[in-house]
This record gives structure tokens, C-alpha cells and sequence, in this order.
């Protein structure tokens, strides 16, 4: 570790070492703006010297600045992925800046039309513009065109689209785990590891994907930006922004099962400096699932102010309440004490008919975005969100089912809320000493999160511990019941926790081929101590747990080679922390584990830019897995599960490969392949510790995917639009791990195939009215998500999804 913050260090002293005087004479500049034919600024458009390796790309108002150009004659090239090149002689002079700008013949929507795939994107969610051959990390960016072509619904069926990320699991049926690189991510909390704007989300009751402008991933470690989030992948969505001109989109969308979905979105000034945008949406449905019923309201209005020429400010809130159907799949069956998928049909539903999960989530943020100069950018956000959660119903059968299919059913009753508060703010500056370029990130940021949960106790009836008794075989041999008993609250759990964070970033440019990205952070996790409120005496007394703080550096470092403009070879190290519970053998709290993380990559972009082929590997360890202690501090056996050493050792290896292409406005690709090998490889051999060698849960050895959609130009097939979609999930295991001498001795691992599903989409566009329909699984392949070892919910069958829509300018 010493050596890598030896190389850090020098990086920053070869910098303040070098001299800019020299450069100021005989170098100049070139900037301007790029626009479209109607007059729109056209954001993350290339901007490139043809005669030098020299570029960079559009900012979100379509200005661009190059600087420390050799003074001479160029050609500036101006590329977009699916529009036609266009270049202009431009001259440069010592010390001078050179004013060159650019209109597209494309309008800001044939522009938004060929903008598909967004790999030519900086992802926003590196808080600094980096492009996409200077970031020395595997990324994804699904665009908003994706998100309508395949009338994605749900945050699961966008990844779907990203190498390497598998929806994994389904809680309850209300909220959504990914998994990436053998690290999962699920709704939030103050390890959260999904973002919206940049902000934590809670997503709870699901995010409303088919709104959004793009979602954005980024794989591997992210804690130099983030602190404590997940060391497989952070993914951040992206809510549509206002525009200064006057359009937007109505459409209804219908399916299978009773789906009825209007979909709203206008936009456009209400004054000079002043613009407005609200997308909302409404939905009902059925399910696959017998009983399981849905019912969603989202709204998402936002505001853009121009304050003068370098400031904006954009103020976006948005409210879902979604009420669902909670549900814990098919249950398992216990045979002698192994847990089995039952064979029964794909709608068999266990929970009670009544059962309920109502979901009220508010959210708002306020950005300053302020143009200190041309090189110097600061940014300003603060968000709030508000997550209440009221849910009733039988409980999970964790493992509670005979081998006949008995299940005595108990109630859980909660309400629970969690509310979000992010302060953050970067300072992005490009500048130069002496010969070297620098792209420069630093910035803070602080995450408060307070959760309540309510405890509650039910009232079964005179003398019963239980609700009923059911057979999830034979669901008519039993009488079940329908009435709802009382609940009464009995306590609430207060947890609030901090994260703080100070960082900063340099792109270094050495030369034109050879480059740096060096960064550290040091975070700061604070977990305070619960206070339990009881609600039938109003006395309020603290939990066990102690306030816990928690502190790590967090440090990046890669090199990239990029022999051409087009290609980039990079190498990186970095890491990132988790926070662990329990104690050590001295009744010290434990501190986090650091998991070491080695990634290295090849970026392509080829035909000026309308294909890229990205491969990369990596390899993650956490040496310091913190397992069960065999011993006490005096040497007798330990036999409590909370007192732990750090023995144990996971590691994850893999790689990513994506190729995507937009070869013309009409025809896009997007394909990827994932492969992981997660597990133990380090245990104490005592009882409570993992088996060496097993594969973590949840983690698929490969995924696949393949996307294609072509729209036909021929005068009599005009308007025209096929696609289709395969995914693959590979083999992996459900259920729980094993540990050594554990109890029962069975296995605890429930094993799952690999599945594909195919869609198959068309669609045909008049003027401004499209129609668009889409079949999903067409082959009905049957499989299966699992949560634990009882929320073992089956995929959805085939099913039928039609969209038609208007828009209007």
C-alpha cells in the first residue's frame, strides 16, 4: 500500500515541479460552441484536431475549449455517433485564443433520435466530464432511446442491458438486488450503492424507469468518489432535464394481465432564463401472479434557471406512491432440512389475499452549476428524500415448510421510513504546468440517514400463536383465512448514521499517449446508537449497539497507454471498504475491511465512434474477511457468532466484454458477455466459518446480452421498426451459504440452471405518432429468482407490451 501512495505523491509533485511560462508564448487555444440547425446546444459532440491527438467533447450547453495547441493551421473535426463528420480549417496563434464555432444539420430531436446507446457519454456519475477512453473503468450508459425501444418498466429490465450486472433477486416482490463482479446491491441505506442525479436513492418499491433520460453504471470500486458503496457496481439514473423549446411525448402503454400505463411528458420556457418539464405516468395491473395486483402514481417536475451566462440552477423533486402486492414467490419445501423449489404452477401465490405494501416516496434536489471561467467549473447539490413504507401480511417460510407442504402461517406487521439528506460539492478545473495537462476533481460530500421501523405485536385470537395453516401444494386442503387481525404497535427503532467525505482527482496528461489518473479520498462512517421509543409507556431508552465510527482511505491509481485517439489501454489499482459488525476476541468494535481491487482494459472506438469494443479484467480481494473467532482471548472455544477475526478471504475474478454500434440514425446493436468466479478462498476451518472454495450465492458464472433494432428508409417500408433482445443468466445458487459444522448438515445451497429469454419487438412511426409492441420470453422459459431460501419467485412468462404515443413540438 506504502508504494501506491509513494506513486500518488510524486505524480503531484512532477506537477507543481513544472513550469507554465514557457507554454503561455508559444501555445494558444481554441473554444466555442456547437449547435444544432434550430439553434439547441448539442451536448457530448466530439470536438477534435485532426493533424494531433487532440480532443474533447461538448459540455450539456454544447460549448468545448481546447487549450495548449501548438500554434499552426488544424482541421477541427466535429463527430457524432450516427451523424455524418463535418470539419473546418481553423488557425491557432501564440497566445491567443481562437474563437471557432459549429451548426449540425441535424435538429436538436434528429439529434435526441440518434443518441441511442450513449456510449460516446461522459457518465455523470464520476462527478468530473471524463471521457469515455480516459476512464480506467468498465462502464455502461443505456439511454432513454433504449428505455422506450424496449418499454422498460422496471430499473431490472434496464440493466439487463449492461455486461456483468444480473438482477438476482426480488424482495418480497417490492424492491430489486443486482449483482456484479460477486458484490450485490439492494434498496439503500448508508451503504447504498444507487443514485439518483448523483444523489443516494432509495428505491424502495421501484424506481420509475420508463421516465428516465438514461441510466448509468459504473463497475468495480467507486469509494474514491463514493466512500462506503458496493466494490461490484454503483448505478446512477438519470431524471429527464428541462429544455428552452416546446415539445414532449403523450402515450399509453398496455399489456398483458391488464396493464393500462399513460405516460406524460412536456417541456419547454416559460420565460427567457426560465425553463419547466413534468413527466408523470400512471399504472395499474395485474400479474402472472394470482392475487399480486399493482398500482403506481410518479411525477417528476423540474425547473432550469439561467442566472446570467455562468450559472444554472435545476430544481427536480418527484413523488411515487406505489402500492403493490407483497410477495414471497412459491415458498420452499423442507425435506430433511433441504431446501426444494416446489412444483407447482408459476402463479401459485402463498401470501394472504389482503396482504398489502404501500409505498409514499418524495424527493427533491437543488444543483447550482457555476462557470467560474472557461477552465473552472463548481457545482452545488443538495437533496432530500422522504421513504415510507406500511406493509401487512403473512410472514417469510424461511425454511418453515414440510416436505408435504405445510406451512402454519404467521403475520408481520411493519411500517418503516427512511429519510436521505446529501450535501455535495465539486470543483472541476482544467489547466497546465508546463507541458503536462491536468483535469482536476475535488470536492466533499456528506450523507445523513435516519431510519425508523415500527415493531409490532398481532392479535391471532383467544389462545392462537399463529394465523392459519396452508399447503402450498394443495392450497384446497385447508380452510384459510381472510379476515385481517388487529396489529398494535408496541415500539419504534430510531438508527440514524453519517458518511463524510473529502476527495480529490487528477487526470494527468503526460503526453498525448500516456496518461494518469490519480485520486484519494478519506471517508467517515458513523453509526449512532439506536434509541427505542416504546409506544405503549413513551418511554424512551437506548439499544445495545454503541455509536460506531469508522474511517478509511480510499486511493486510486491507473495508467493508460493510448496509442491512437481511438484506443486506450489501462491499468488501475484501487479500493474500497466495508463496514463490519460484532466484535473482536477483546470486545474491540471492528474495524472495516478493505477489499484491494486490479482492473485492466482496452477501450476501442471505431468508425468515428459508431462502434465500441470495450474488454476488460479485474481481480478483487478482501483479505480481511471477518469470520467467527475459533478461540477466546484466554484460549477456550468461542461459540458466539458475534465475536469475529479478520481470518477469512473472498476473492473475485472475471472479465467484461461489450460491442455496441450505432452504424446509422436507423441501426443500432448493443451485445456484452460477463463472466465471474466469486469465493471463499481463505477459512479457519471452525464451525460457523465459509467452505473454502464454495461460490458465493447470487453471483452467475456468465451473463450475456444482445440487443438489435433497425428502422427502415425505404420509401415503401418507411417508418418501419424490428428489433429483438436475448439474455442470459448463467448457473449459480440460491438459498444461503454453508458453513463449516453447521447445523442442519444438509446443504443450504439451492442450485439454479442458466435461462435465456427472447423479446421481439416492432413498431411503425406516421409523422408524429408511433405505435410500438413488444413480445417478451417468447419461448415461456421458466426460472427463478431466490432471496434467502424463501422468496423463491418465478421469471415472468411470455407476455405482450404495446405502447402508442404523440408527440408534439
Amino acid at each position: 500500500m506504502r508504494h501506491i501512495y509513494s506513486i500518488f505523491v510524486l505524480c503531484l509533485s512532477l506537477l507543481t515541479l513544472s513550469s507554465v511560462e514557457g507554454l503561455a508564448q508559444t501555445h494558444g487555444s481554441i473554444r466555442g460552441s456547437v449547435k444544432t440547425s434550430d439553434g439547441n446546444p448539442a451536448s457530448f459532440v466530439n470536438v477534435s484536431l485532426k493533424e494531433i491527438r487532440k480532443g474533447t467533447i461538448t459540455a450539456e450547453d454544447g460549448t468545448y475549449q481546447l487549450k495548449g495547441i501548438s500554434a499552426g493551421t488544424y482541421t477541427m473535426q466535429i463527430t457524432f455517433v450516427g451523424l455524418q463528420t463535418q470539419e473546418k480549417a481553423v488557425t491557432v496563434k501564440a497566445g491567443q485564443t481562437t474563437q471557432t464555432d459549429f451548426s449540425l444539420i441535424e435538429s436538436a430531436a434528429q439529434l435526441s433520435e440518434v443518441e441511442v446507446t450513449g456510449n460516446n457519454r461522459t457518465v455523470t456519475l464520476g462527478k468530473a466530464a471524463i471521457a469515455p477512453l480516459d476512464l480506467p473503468q468498465m462502464s455502461g450508459v443505456v439511454s432513454s432511446v433504449v428505455i422506450a425501444n424496449q418499454q422498460a418498466a422496471r430499473l431490472g429490465d434496464v440493466l439487463k442491458n449492461v455486461s456483468g450486472v444480473s438482477l438476482t433477486q426480488q424482495r418480497g416482490g417490492v424492491a430489486e438486488t443486482f449483482s456484479a463482479r460477486g458484490y450485490s446491491i439492494g434498496i439503500a441505506g448508508a451503504g447504498g450503492s444507487i443514485f439518483k442525479n448523483g444523489v443516494i436513492s432509495n428505491t424502495m418499491g421501484f424506481p420509475e424507469a420508463s421516465t428516465l433520460e438514461s441510466v448509468e453504471v459504473l463497475k468495480g470500486s467507486s469509494a474514491l468518489l463514493y466512500g462506503n458503496v458496493s466494490g461490484g457496481l454503483i448505478i446512477n439514473m438519470v431524471t429527464k432535464k428541462p429544455k428552452f423549446e416546446h415539445g414532449g411525448e403523450v402515450s399509453m402503454r398496455v399489456g398483458s394481465y391488464g396493464l393500462y400505463k399513460p405516460i406524460v411528458d412536456v417541456y419547454g420556457p416559460l420565460a427567457k432564463n426560465l425553463a419547466f418539464r413534468v413527466v408523470g405516468t400512471y399504472e395499474t395491473a395485474k400479474s402472472y401472479r394470482d392475487v399480486v395486483k399493482t398500482n403506481r402514481v410518479y411525477v417528476n417536475p423540474s425547473l432550469l434557471y439561467k442566472l446570467g451566462q455562468k450559472t444554472t440552477i435545476l430544481l427536480q423533486g418527484d413523488y411515487l406512491k406505489s402500492d403493490l402486492t407483497p410477495d414471497n414467490g412459491i415458498g420452499s419445501l423442507n425435506l430433511n432440512q433441504d431446501a426444494i423449489i416446489p412444483d407447482v404452477p408459476r402463479s401459485r401465490f402463498i401470501n394472504t389475499p389482503w396482504a398489502y405494501n404501500n409505498v409514499d416516496q418524495t424527493s427533491g434536489s437543488l444543483n447550482i452549476d457555476h462557470a467560474i471561467s472557461d477552465n473552472w467549473k463548481l457545482t452545488a447539490i443538495a437533496s432530500a428524500q422522504g421513504t415510507n413504507v406500511s406493509a401487512y401480511g403473512a410472514g417469510v417460510p424461511n425454511n418453515n415448510v414440510s416436505a408435504t407442504g405445510d406451512w402454519t402461517r404467521t403475520l408481520s406487521r411493519t411500517m418503516t421510513s427512511e429519510n436521505n439528506a446529501t450535501g455535495q460539492v465539486n470543483l472541476n478545473g482544467r489547466f497546465n504546468t508546463g507541458a503536462i495537462g491536468h483535469q482536476l476533481l475535488v470536492g466533499s460530500d456528506l450523507v445523513s440517514i435516519v431510519s425508523e421501523s415500527n415493531l409490532y405485536t398481532v392479535n391471532y385470537g383467544t389462545g392462537k400463536t399463529s394465523y392459519d395453516k396452508i399447503n402450498i401444494l394443495n392450497p384446497s386442503l385447508y380452510e384459510a383465512r381472510s379476515d385481517i387481525p388487529d396489529a398494535t404497535a408496541t415500539s419504534r427503532t430510531t438508527s440514524p448514521s453519517t458518511r463524510l467525505g473529502f476527495y480529490a482527482q487528477d487526470l494527468i496528461s503526460l503526453t498525448d499517449k500516456f496518461k494518469i489518473l490519480a485520486g484519494i479520498r478519506w471517508s467517515q462512517q458513523r453509526t449512532v446508537q439506536t434509541t427505542i421509543l416504546n409506544l405503549l409507556t413513551q418511554v424512551e431508552t437506548r439499544g445495545t449497539a454503541e455509536t460506531k465510527t469508522d474511517a478509511a482511505f480510499s486511493p486510486k491509481v491507473a495508467l493508460m497507454y493510448q496509442p491512437t485517439k481511438t484506443t486506450s489501454f489501462f491499468g488501475s489499482y484501487s479500493n474500497n471498504f466495508t463496514i463490519n459488525s460484532g466484535v473482536d476476541i477483546y470486545g474491540q468494535l471492528l474495524k472495516p475491511s478493505i477489499v484491494d481491487q486490479f482492473e485492466a482494459g482496452v477501450k476501442n472506438e471505431l468508425f468515428n465512434g459508431r462502434i465500441t469494443a470495450n474488454l476488460g479484467v479485474y481481480h478483487i480481494v478482501n483479505s480481511n474477511f471477518a469470520q467467527m473467532a475459533p478461540l477466546k482471548a484466554d484460549g477456550t472455544a468461542n461459540a458466539d457468532a458475534n465475536v469475529k477475526e479478520f481470518t477469512g478471504q473472498t476473492t473475485s475474478d472475471g472479465l467484461e466484454i461489450d460491442l455496441t454500434g450505432n452504424l446509422s440514425k436507423n441501426f443500432y446493436f448493443i451485445t456484452g458477455y460477463g463472466y465471474n468466479y466469486m469465493r471463499y478462498t481463505k477459512a479457519s476451518l471452525v464451525k460457523g466459518s465459509p467452505i473454502e472454495g464454495e461460490r458465493l450465492t447470487n453471483n452467475p458464472a456468465h451473463t450475456a446480452n444482445a440487443t438489435i433494432f433497425y428502422t427502415f428508409d425505404l420509401p415503401q417500408l418507411r417508418g418501419l421498426k424490428l428489433g429483438a433482445s436475448a439474455f442470459y443468466t448463467g448457473a449459480r445458487y440460491g438459498g444461503n451459504n454453508n458453513t463449516y459444522g453447521q447445523t442442519p448438515e444438509f446443504s443450504r445451497l439451492i442450485p439454479l440452471t442458466g435461462f435465456t429469454t427472447f423479446d421481439l419487438s416492432a413498431g411503425y412511426t406516421f409523422q408524429k405518432i408511433s405505435l410500438l409492441a413488444k413480445v417478451s420470453n417468447i419461448t415461456n422459459t421458466l426460472n427463478y429468482l431466490i432471496h434467502d431460501r424463501y422468496s423463491i419467485m418465478p421469471i415472468p412468462p411470455r407476455q405482450f407490451t404495446a405502447t402508442l404515443s404523440y408527440r408534439f413540438k
